[in-house]
C-alpha cells in the first residue's frame, strides 16, 4: 500500500499525539461548507430581483430554496452509499465542481424550469458535500483533535449566515442577483485550486456493520438522528421567520444587526464547542440544548425589549453554534463503521426539518401569530434534552476515551 493511502485513524498514525490536523486542508473545508451554506440561503436575500429576471411571482421564484432542500433530502443517503469507495479528494473536487455548474447555470438561465432544476443539482451536490465533510475534517486529525478539526470545517455555516448573505444581498442590489450567484462561482472556483494543492486524498471506505438506512440498528445512531431531526426544526421554526418576529416586536428596522448578533455568538458558541468537545461531548450538548431554550424563554416573554431581544439572541446564537458540530461528530462516532450512511441520515433529517421549519412557521403564523414560534421552539426542546439525557450509553456517552 502507498503512503498516501493509509487512513489518518489507522494506529500507525491515529496514535500521533504530536500530529497536527492540515490547517490549510481544514479551512478549504470550511470554505466549501461556506459555499454550500450560502449557495442555499442567498435567493432568500434576491427573491425580488429574481422573481422579475424569471418572469415569475416571488412566492414561485422562493421555491429555488424549496427545491434546493428536496435534491439534498432525496439523493444524499443513496448517493453517499454509491460513492462510499471513491476516492475522498476525487468526490469532493466533484461535489464542488458540481456547485459551480449549478451556480453558473443560476446565474445565466433566463428560463424558470432551468433554473429550478439548476437549484436541485446544486442540492444533490450538498447531500454529498455535508455527507462527506465532516467526516473528511475528522480523518485528517488525530483522535484528540477530530472534534476541533470538525468545529473549524462548520464554522462556514455561521459565517455563511452572517456574513455570506447579508454580502451576496449586498452585491445582488448594486450590481444584479445574476452576478451575486457569479461571484459565489468566482469564489468555487478558486477553492477548486485551493483544494488541488492543500487538501490530502484519503481513501474511500466500504461501509461496515450497516449501510443507507440499516444504520439505524447501529446503537446510539438513532437518539442522535431524532435529536438532530427536533433541535433543528426548533431552530429553524423562528429563524426562518426572525424578520416577521422582530417586526412584530417593533424591532423591524433591525434585523440586520440582530442577525449580526446572531452570528457573532454562532463563532464563540462553535470555538467552545472545538475546543472541548473531545472530552465534553455530552456536556456541550445538553449546554446548547439549555441555552436555546433559554433564548426561546426569553423571547417568549420580552419580545416587546429589544435588550431582552439581544440578550435572548445571543443565548441562541452561543447554544446553535456548535450544534452542527456536535450533531456531526456524535453520529460520526455513533455510527463507526457505518459513520458515513449515518451522516447521510443525518443530512437529509436536517433538510427535512428546515423545510418542516418552515412550514411549521407558517401555520403557526396564520393561527396563533409570530409571538407563538418561540413556545413552539421550547415545547420542542424538552423532549430533545430528555433523549440526550437518556442516551449516556450510546449516542451521547458520558464518559468518551481517544479511538
Amino acid at each position: 500500500m502507498r503512503t498516501a493511502d493509509l487512513d489518518p485513524l489507522s494506529p500507525s498514525r491515529a496514535e500521533d499525539g504530536d500530529r497536527r490536523p492540515p490547517l490549510p486542508a481544514l479551512l478549504a473545508l470550511a470554505t466549501a461548507v461556506f459555499i454550500t451554506s450560502l449557495t442555499e440561503t442567498l435567493p432568500a436575500g434576491l427573491l425580488p430581483g429574481m422573481s422579475a429576471g424569471l418572469g415569475v411571482g416571488e412566492p414561485a421564484a422562493g421555491q429555488a430554496v424549496t427545491v434546493y432542500a428536496a435534491g439534498t433530502a432525496l439523493t444524499a443517503v443513496p448517493l453517499t452509499a454509491a460513492t462510499a469507495a471513491w476516492r475522498r479528494k476525487r468526490l469532493l473536487l466533484a461535489t464542488v465542481t458540481g456547485f459551480a455548474v449549478a451556480n453558473t447555470v443560476t446565474a445565466v438561465s433566463d428560463s424558470y424550469v432551468l433554473t429550478m432544476a439548476a437549484r436541485f443539482a446544486a442540492g444533490v451536490a450538498a447531500g454529498l458535500a455535508w455527507a462527506l465533510l465532516a467526516g473528511y475534517a475528522r480523518r485528517l486529525a488525530p483522535p484528540h483533535l477530530q472534534g476541533r478539526a470538525i468545529a473549524i470545517a462548520m464554522a462556514g455555516i455561521p459565517l455563511a449566515l452572517s456574513a455570506g448573505v447579508p454580502a451576496g444581498t449586498f452585491v445582488g442590489t448594486e450590481f444584479g442577483w445574476r452576478t451575486a450567484f457569479l461571484a459565489v462561482t468566482a469564489l468555487t472556483v478558486v477553492l477548486i485550486g485551493w483544494i488541488v494543492v492543500a487538501v490530502p486524498d484519503l481513501p474511500g471506505r466500504r461501509e461496515g456493520r450497516a449501510a443507507g438506512p440499516g444504520v439505524l440498528r447501529v446503537p446510539g445512531v438513532a437518539p442522535v438522528l431524532f435529536v438532530t431531526f427536533a433541535f433543528v426544526l426548533a431552530h429553524t421554526i423562528p429563524y426562518a421567520y426572525i424578520a416577521t418576529f422582530l417586526d412584530d416586536a417593533g424591532m423591524g428596522g433591525s434585523t440586520d444587526v440582530v442577525l449580526l448578533v446572531f452570528g457573532g455568538a454562532s463563532l464563540l458558541g462553535i470555538w467552545v464547542v472545538g475546543a472541548h468537545i473531545h472530552r465534553r461531548l455530552r456536556a456541550l450538548t445538553v449546554m446548547s440544548v439549555v441555552l436555546v431554550a433559554a433564548a426561546a424563554t426569553v423571547l417568549a416573554l420580552g419580545a416587546g425589549t429589544p435588550a431582552l431581544v439581544y440578550a435572548a439572541v445571543t443565548l441562541w446564537g452561543l447554544g446553535w453554534g456548535g450544534a452542527p458540530t456536535l450533531l456531526q461528530t456524535a453520529a460520526g462516532e455513533a455510527g463507526g463503521d457505518s459513520a458515513d450512511s449515518a451522516q447521510a441520515l443525518l443530512v437529509t433529517l436536517w433538510n427535512v426539518a428546515m423545510a418542516g421549519g418552515g412550514i411549521a412557521g407558517g401555520v403557526l403564523l396564520g393561527l396563533f401569530g409570530a409571538g407563538s414560534f418561540a413556545w413552539a421552539t421550547f415545547v420542542l426542546l424538552v423532549p430533545v434534552l430528555v433523549v440526550v439525557l437518556a442516551a449516556r450509553v450510546h449516542g451521547f456517552p458520558a464518559r468518551r476515551g481517544a479511538r
